[in-house]
This record gives C-alpha cells, sequence and structure tokens, in this order.
C-alpha cells in the first residue's frame, strides 16, 4: 500500500474507470478507491445511450470490443404529443457510422472494471471513503478497507463518486433543480419495431424515449410522481396499453413489458468543479435529466480531458492552481452548454401552454427543413460543444 500517489480517484464507476484508463499507460502513480465490492454486481436494469463520439473514446480506453450487446442507433426520430411537427436526424446526415449506441449500464460498468482490474494494481474495491481534505501541497483520503483504517495522500483528488464527498470540500457548493417528474424505466417489445431507430416524444407530462435494444427498446418514460407510482403498480396488460394511449400507432401495438423499476429526476451540479488539490468528474460534476442522454457522454468527456490535462502538466505541477484552472476553464463551454440544453428541452416540452405546443411544432419543422441545422444539433449530441 502506498501512502502517496500522484493521482487519487475516488468512485470506480466510469468515469473514474476512464480517467484511471487514460492513465494506465504513463509514469503517473494512480489509485482508485471503489466502496462497492468486487464484482460479480446484481445486474442494472438502466440503459445508457452512448453518443458516437463516446464509443470512440471507449474504443481509445481498450473497452469497447468488451461491452457486449450495444445496439447501433442510426436514426433518432423527434415529434411531440398531440401537436404537428417532426424531426429526423440520421447517422447518414452527419457522417457517421451509428448517432450512438444502446447499452446496458452494467455491461459497460463490467467492461470497465475487467480492464480496469488488468491495467492497475492500485484499484481497490471494498473501499469506503470516510473524509477527504487538502491543504496547498496534497489532498488526504481516509478510508476504510480490508478492516483496517487507511490514509493516502495524492497530488490531486478526483471525486468521480456521484457526488457523497462533497459535503466534505470546502469552496464548491451544489446546486439542485427539481423536476417534479419520475423517470419509469423497462424493456418492452413492440409488434412493428424500427430496426436501429431511437424515439424522443416529448409530451405535456415530460419526454419519453424508446431506445433500440436488442430485437426491442428500452423504454424511459418521464411522468409526474404520482403518476409514476401507478404505472409501476399496473399489469403488464394495462401498463401496455397504457404505453401505447401515450406514445401512438409508429410501432403497432407493445407486446411485453420487462421489469419495472424508477427513479427521481433533478438537475444537480457543482460550482466551481476543481477545489484546492481537487477535481470533480461525472456524476459528482453534474447529473442531469437523461433527456437526449447526455448525461454519460458529458462525463466521460470530463474524464477524459483531465486525464489529457494530466498527462500534458508537469510532475511537479499536477494537482497546482494553474493545472486546475486550466481544466476548468476548458471543460466551462461543454458542461454549461450540455446543462442548458437538456434544461431547456426539460421546461420548453414538458408543458401544455397555450400557443407553445404551436411553437414547438413550427420549431420541429424547421429543424427538419435545414440540413445545415441538423448536422449541428447531432454533432453537438455527438461529440459535446467543442464538436
Amino acid at each position: 500500500m502506498l501512502s502517496h500517489v500522484d493521482v487519487l480517484i475516488i468512485g470506480g464507476g466510469p468515469a473514474g474507470a476512464a480517467l484511471a484508463l487514460a492513465l494506465q499507460e504513463s509514469d503517473r502513480t494512480v489509485m482508485v478507491l471503489e466502496a462497492q465490492d468486487d464484482f460479480p454486481r446484481p445486474a442494472d436494469p438502466r440503459a445508457l445511450a452512448l453518443s458516437y463520439g463516446a464509443k470512440i473514446l471507449l474504443q481509445r480506453l481498450g473497452v469497447w470490443d468488451s461491452i457486449e450487446g450495444a445496439t447501433p442507433i442510426e436514426t433518432i426520430h423527434i415529434s411531440q404529443r398531440g401537436g404537428f411537427g417532426r424531426a429526423l436526424l440520421t447517422a447518414a446526415e452527419s457522417g457517421v457510422d451509428a448517432l450512438g449506441y444502446v447499452v446496458n449500464y452494467s455491461a459497460l460498468s463490467t467492461a470497465l472494471h475487467q480492464a480496469l482490474r488488468q491495467a492497475n494494481p492500485l484499484y481497490l474495491t471494498g473501499a469506503v471513503v470516510s473524509s477527504v481534505k487538502s491543504t496547498p501541497g496534497f489532498g488526504v483520503a481516509e478510508f476504510e478497507h480490508g478492516g483496517r483504517q487507511l490514509e493516502v495522500t495524492a497530488s490531486l483528488l478526483v471525486l468521480a463518486d456521484g457526488g457523497r464527498s462533497l459535503a466534505q470540500v470546502s469552496g464548491v457548493e451544489r446546486h439542485v433543480v427539481d423536476y417534479d417528474q419520475t423517470a419509469v424505466i423497462c424493456h418492452v417489445t413492440a409488434e412493428r419495431p424500427r430496426r436501429h431507430v431511437a424515439f424522443e416524444r416529448f409530451t405535456s407530462f415530460g419526454p419519453m424515449a424508446l431506445l433500440p435494444s436488442g430485437a426491442g427498446y428500452d423504454l424511459v418514460w418521464t411522468a409526474r410522481p404520482d403518476e409514476a407510482e401507478a404505472l409501476l403498480q399496473l399489469d403488464d396488460s394495462a401498463f401496455l396499453a397504457k404505453l401505447h394511449e401515450r406514445f401512438g400507432d409508429r410501432l403497432g401495438a407493445f407486446t411485453s413489458a420487462g421489469k419495472r423499476a424508477s427513479f427521481p429526476l433533478s438537475l444537480k451540479y457543482a460550482r466551481p468543479v476543481t477545489a484546492q488539490r481537487m477535481a470533480l468528474i461525472g456524476n459528482a460534476a453534474q447529473a442531469m435529466h437523461p433527456v437526449a442522454g447526455q448525461g454519460f457522454n458529458l462525463g466521460l468527456r470530463d474524464a477524459w480531458e483531465l486525464g489529457e490535462e494530466i498527462l500534458n502538466t508537469p510532475h511537479a505541477e499536477i494537482g497546482g492552481p494553474a493545472m486546475l484552472q486550466h481544466y476548468r476553464e476548458g471543460r466551462r463551454r461543454d458542461t454549461g452548454g450540455s446543462i442548458l440544453f437538456t434544461d431547456l428541452l426539460v421546461r420548453l416540452f414538458s408543458n401544455d401552454y397555450a400557443g407553445v405546443g404551436l411553437g414547438r411544432g413550427l420549431g420541429l419543422a424547421a429543424l427538419d427543413l435545414l440540413p445545415a441545422a441538423k448536422r449541428l444539433v447531432a454533432r453537438k449530441m455527438i461529440f459535446g460543444a467543442k464538436g
């Protein structure tokens, strides 16, 4: 057990693991502390919509080919319930093989875990961090592992634990916007599936997404909390009938539904995303509404760009004020633009105010008629604000 490392990553989820893998072939000493025990872990029903840009980064990290069951998204069909106007974004128009890929969270997490286990002997699972603090010269983390209380110092502490350590970080504020919405998720099959087509359907109650997954779809149904609870209580037949009523007849009747789960939706973000000897990435920096599927892709770009920053910084200056300022300013446009974009979509499309539906329809119709605008929107979704 080392007493000091160059980079200490708290949290071995996708963002933390991606950063560690980005640094695996460098001369930087990197330790990862993950609170959960070793794999296998319970299956996670969540589906992730990875952008084509995320696929490129995962290929560079050497894990893409290990992710099982990835389904390409070649077309995104955007519409609104009860109103005219629709837009189609296609991979061909954007000059890429696919706009994105749908993968199961467990499949991605397993691939990253296996790669990290092979690459980094300082990857500790079952390591529960009890405190983090910093001095001008280094950061300090105290944690329990294998029944022992341990301490390690680092030139840079990276918080990638979804914000669980933020309460202990001086100078970083956590902002929360409650949308009063809940996502109901499950896998469904349909009578007339459309291969490799994802649907984003906006309703006055919130957006509904159907993501192609194998022979069926992974559903993300946004609803008011009371409606979401009622949806969880319905039997499969009544649930599928309700889904058909809300979504429409584009796929014919829905024929089966898997186990349902739900989670509340909100926007959470930290400002600033750096502190003395610390940087925040992934859901520790921002956790967004799943509309447009930007959250994980943004967190992966956090990890990649912080890795680039660490590799391009002289060894003695890792975690110093200049490096952290450069990283923070470099990420501002991408994170700020993604947060604004998703928040605007939720607010603009989750209501039935008089006249707003007409404006939304006109906007979708105009977008569909302007190829240059569609390419711009698609490439921002694929590669982030920096394109």
